[in-house]
């Protein structure tokens, strides 16, 4: 049986995945890890336990591994892309150090690890279109470095110590729970707020940024069935290339119309989270997490927009947003 430690659960996946854990192996046996001025509430304060912990204090995550014999940790804590190129610095004393924090205390304690990868770990020369799971890798955010020297990180201590490191690039993510925290692909899920309360949106990214997405519940999915897959089955473990569908601002306002006729978009271009964009791929090949772990997402963009409207549509009408 799991004890799971999830440092950063108050952040945008972290929320929503220490309840579906819960929800899996028991409220008592995941606790949520988080930092002063981000303290749980509600159902997640109220549904398991909850401790102060700051990726940068190794004292500390070592008490509460050792307080509740934990024996895989969900690493979380980042900063998303479009914040981390504004505190660089913070980007990778959080990202790196302490991460390195976490890998030290993993290989301590002889707990399995999940860090979190992103399509930003890819960058211009990286073949844009269908990107190869084994592929160039030059990101040029602090958010993308960091990245590349997670995976870097977690594979060596795979191989040379035995920790069990296991890793997902997610593309840009999409949740009708928790709002957006500045990453690039953000207006993902501020358009859909926008076409409810206003039936508008400025798009701060150019009409063509093809960028791949997914719906939380495959986000969440994905983090969960990696940690449970065979480990004899996994070749490459940090970290998989993951997908769920690949489209444009047009292509998503033209699906919200279906559902509001009525919506319009209008571009205001925000420079820095345009050029992030470019930088990162299309759409990315997943075929190798399809082969080795059975990666399968239940969720297009025809679904997730009805049932992303549907959500924030009775949000709205209870006055909640």
């Amino acid at each position: 049986m799991k004890n799971i430690l999830i440092i950063g659960a108050t952040g945008q996946i972290g929320s929503e995945l220490t309840l579906k854990l819960r929800r899996i192996y028991g409220g008592d046996r995941v606790v949520a890890g988080y930092i002063v001025g981000c303290e749980p509430k509600g159902e997640l304060l109220e549904s398991g336990p909850a401790e102060l912990a700051d990726i940068s204090n190794a004292q500390q995550l070592a008490e509460i591994i050792k307080k509740y014999k934990i024996d895989t940790i969900y690493n979380l804590a980042a900063l998303l892309s479009a914040v981390a190129e504004s505190k660089p610095m913070l980007a990778w004393r959080i990202g790196v150090d302490g991460l390195l924090n976490v890998l030290e205390l993993a290989r301590e304690h002889k707990c399995a690890v999940f860090t979190p990868s992103s399509i930003g770990a890819f960058g211009p020369s990286t073949p844009a279109d269908k990107t190869p799971q084994d592929t160039i890798q030059r990101p040029q955010t602090i958010y993308g470095i960091s990245k590349v020297a997670d995976e870097l990180l977690s594979d060596y201590y795979y191989k040379k110590y035995g920790v069990d490191t296991r890793s997902v690039r997610y593309p840009g993510l999409i949740s009708n729970v928790t709002p957006p925290g500045g990453g690039t692909t953000d207006y993902a899920v501020d358009i859909y707020y926008s076409a409810v309360k206003s039936g508008t949106f400025e798009c701060p990214l150019k009409a063509g940024t093809f960028m791949d997405m997914m719906y939380m519940p495959d986000a969440l999915d994905a983090a969960v069935n990696i940690m449970e897959a065979d480990p004899a089955k996994l070749k490459h473990r940090n970290a998989f290339n993951i997908t769920a569908m690949s489209f444009d601002p047009e292509i998503l306002a033209a699906e919200i119309r279906k559902h509001i006729p009525s919506f319009s978009i209008e571009y205001k271009l925000e420079t820095m989270r345009q050029a992030i964009a470019d930088s990162w791929p299309n759409s990315l090949d997943d075929s190798c997490a399809r082969e080795e772990w059975g990666w399968n997402p239940r969720w297009n963009l025809e679904n997730m927009t009805e049932d992303m409207l549907k959500v924030i549509e009775e949000k709205h009408k209870k006055g909640l947003i």
